[in-house]
Parts: structure tokens; C-alpha cells; sequence
């Protein structure tokens, strides 16, 4: 049993019960109000039940002027329906079609309009989706530790697909079948739509740190992806090939870290300077797999600017001491 159900059998149990208690007509259709407010955040909350209100008391009122001067007949009803619900699905209120028609079609059953019959339906909604309401804000479930959960996921997806490619950069013959790579864009989906839900029950407090965490990791798959496209021109094992797997190897380990060292980075200047001191290619073949190997590492230095942007800057104290050994990556932005 999930915890909007339990919700769900609260708020309808308190919405019935204080409409009866107030002596409103319809008690039960306040149990209904309160189904329908019950939400995933507590912002979302606010804004459908804010709307939902407002729409069903604009329909209200429309209805009630035109069964007053029409009267009470089917062909009346449906020509509500052919006004309002269009103009709710203009202005994006179509999820208050519900709410609207469950108050409309009291005035319908009462075949009166009256102050006492519209106040009865106002009170109706007060009561439904305010039960809902404040049931959302006592308890929303936290998705913090999920959080956690995916990110650590998105962190070890991230390393085995760095630890394949500095692989194959030794031995070009190294089999892969490259389940990584389908598993991390539903694992970095999963933590943009957590990171929303995260921000949206956090009414008062500012500073969304997940959502560009994982912004990033969408950024930094679709640099790995045209990494992997100039990886497979490399077919055979260069010495330059092997020396771009260390900084590969090195960045499994560094894309856990806490904090953004630069160790890859400096590493891959320093390594940039020493193609440039090296021999120029024999064969057409050598010097198409170091074209791609230098584009590569172009590409690396691409990926390595996102993750300083995002990643907090290592503390002065702690020196110049290797990142993502034993550390989890807790997110800040260094802008």
C-alpha cells in the first residue's frame, strides 16, 4: 500500500466528515474534491488546487446563468459543456473538467440557482481541496535519499564506461557489450524527474543543487557518445592511445569525486604538449587513428569544462590529493 493511498483515505475520511458536520448537501462529493487534490508535491498542490478552484467557480457561475435563463434541460447542460470545457482546454485548465462538472451538475439535480445552493458548492470545494491540501503539506514523501541513490548509480555508470574506453585503447580487440550505455540515460532521466519533485516540495528554500547535477550528467553522456564515435577509429594499439586510457582511467576514478581538482585536466595539457613534441605519422593509417585521438581529446576537454562548472572547487587543504577515492559527489555549483 503506497503512501498516497493512506493519504488519500485521510483527507477523504476529514473532507466527509466536516461536510457533514457543516450541513452541507452533496457531503460525499467533498470525499471526491479530496481524491482529486491529492498531489505529488506540495507545489504542484498549491497550483492545481488554486486552479482547479478557480476554474469550477467560473464555471459555477457560468452555469447558473445560463440555467437560469434557459432552464434546466439536457440540451442546456450541453451547451455549458460546449462553452466551458473548450475554454478550459484554451487556458491548459483542462484537469479542472472534473472538479467543474461534479459542482455544475449539483445545481443540475437541485434544478434551482440560488445564493444557498451556490454557497454549498463553493464550501463543497473550500472543504475537498482544502482536506487535500493541507494533507499535502503535512506529509509529502522525501525523495532525498533516492536521490542519493541515483546519483551514486549515474557515478559508477559513468566509470565503467570510462574504464572500457581506456581498455580499448590498449587492446582495440577488448569485447564491450556496452550496457552502460543504455542504462545511464533512464538513470540520469530518473534523477532529473526526482530532482524536480525535490525542488517542487521545497516551497521556502532556494538553491536547486540536483537538478544541474544531473543536467550535467545529460550534457556529459552526449559528450561521451561522440567520444565512443571517435573511439571506434581507433583500431590499433598507438603509443599515444595508450597514454590518453591513462587519463581515461584516471577519470573513472575522478567522476565520484566530491570536488573538481583539475588532475585530469592538467594531465591532458601536459599530454597535449607531448603529441605536439612526437614524430609525425608513417601511414595514412596512423594519421587518421591520432586525428581522432586528438579530437578526442578535444572532446575530453569539453566534457572536463562542464564538470567545473558544476562541481565544487577542492578545499586549499586538502591539496592536490587524487579526487573520487572513497568520496561521494555531493552537489554544489562553481560558477
Amino acid at each position: 500500500m503506497g503512501i498516497r493511498v493512506i493519504k488519500t483515505a485521510i483527507a477523504v475520511y476529514i473532507a466527509i466528515a466536516a461536510a457533514k458536520a457543516a450541513g452541507l448537501d452533496y457531503a460525499l462529493s467533498a470525499g471526491l474534491l479530496s481524491v482529486i487534490g491529492i498531489d505529488i508535491t506540495i507545489k504542484r498542490s498549491l497550483q492545481t488546487m488554486a486552479t482547479r478552484f478557480t476554474a469550477t467557480v467560473i464555471g459555477l457561475l457560468i452555469a447558473s446563468v445560463l440555467f437560469a435563463l434557459l432552464g434546466f434541460h439536457l440540451w442546456t447542460i450541453s451547451l455549458f459543456i460546449l462553452i466551458f470545457y473548450p475554454a478550459l482546454a484554451r487556458f491548459k485548465l483542462a484537469d479542472s473538467i472534473v472538479t467543474s462538472s461534479v459542482i455544475v451538475f449539483h445545481v443540475v439535480d437541485r434544478q434551482e440557482v440560488t445564493l444557498g445552493a451556490v454557497g454549498n458548492e463553493i464550501l463543497l470545494l473550500i472543504i475537498g481541496l482544502g482536506t487535500a491540501t493541507v494533507i499535502n503539506f503535512i506529509y509529502m514523501p522525501r525523495v532525498d535519499h533516492r536521490l542519493v541513490e541515483v546519483r551514486s548509480s549515474v557515478n559508477d555508470l559513468f566509470g565503467s564506461i570510462f574504464l572500457h574506453m581506456a581498455r580499448h585503447l590498449k587492446d582495440p580487440s577488448t569485447v564491450w557489450d556496452g550496457k552502460e550505455l543504455l542504462e545511464a540515460p533512464d538513470a540520469i532521466s530518473e534523477g532529473l524527474q526526482l530532482a524536480k519533485r525535490a525542488a517542487e516540495n521545497k516551497l521556502f528554500q532556494t538553491g536547486d543543487v540536483w537538478t544541474p547535477y544531473f543536467e550535467m550528467r545529460r550534457q556529459h553522456f552526449d559528450s561521451v557518445q561522440r567520444m565512443l564515435d571517435l573511439l571506434a577509429q581507433v583500431y590499433q594499439t598507438l603509443p599515444h592511445g595508450e597514454a590518453v586510457a591513462k587519463l581515461f582511467t584516471d577519470l573513472s576514478a575522478d567522476v565520484k569525486s566530491d570536488y573538481y581538482a583539475g588532475n585530469v585536466e592538467t594531465a591532458l595539457l601536459k599530454l597535449e604538449r607531448e603529441f605536439k613534441a612526437m614524430p609525425l605519422p608513417v601511414t595514412r593509417a596512423e594519421f587518421e587513428m591520432r586525428s581522432a585521438l586528438l579530437q578526442l581529446c578535444l572532446e575530453l576537454k569539453t566534457y572536463l569544462y562542464m564538470a567545473k562548472k558544476v562541481k565544487k572547487p577542492l578545499p586549499p587543504e586538502a591539496g592536490r590529493k587524487e579526487e573520487g577515492y572513497g568520496q561521494d559527489f555531493v552537489p554544489g555549483a562553481q560558477k
